[in-house]
């Protein structure tokens, strides 16, 4: 168990980076997710979260700045929940359907780990 808790703000530190990368590889699948009530466009959020979430990735894998990267990261999972709810409802096919509902309770053990992680640092 150590072993898991110490790989844990790498672990951590990687899912986050991946994430970030998939916002650049793939934005056509976050672009639907970002409420229209958001000043600019889509691309623009998308792009913006995947920077976000790289850049956390990469402080929460130091361990000077892992406590507050690793806060910071618990509330972007937080505040992404809207628009995983929104890409839930306005799926258009099955399979991105799925996805998406699938993600939404994913979001409290992610909130959940990120905070133990800032906690352990």
């Amino acid at each position: 168990m150590s072993r898991l808790r110490a790989a844990s703000p790498y672990l951590l530190a990687a899912l986050l980076l991946g994430a970030g990368t998939t916002h650049f590889v793939q934005p056509s699948f976050y672009d639907p997710m970002i409420p229209e009530a958001l000043p600019g466009t889509a691309r623009q959020w998308t792009y913006g979260s995947g920077v976000v979430e790289l850049l956390l990735g990469a402080l929460v894998a130091v361990p000077r700045t892992r406590r507050p990267a690793a806060l910071a990261s618990a509330g972007l999972f937080v505040a992404v929940f809207p628009g995983n709810i929104k890409g839930a409802l306005d799926a258009d096919t099955t399979v991105e359907q799925v996805v998406t509902i699938a993600r939404l309770p994913l979001q409290v053990p992610l909130v959940l780990w990120a905070w133990k992680v800032s906690r352990r640092s």
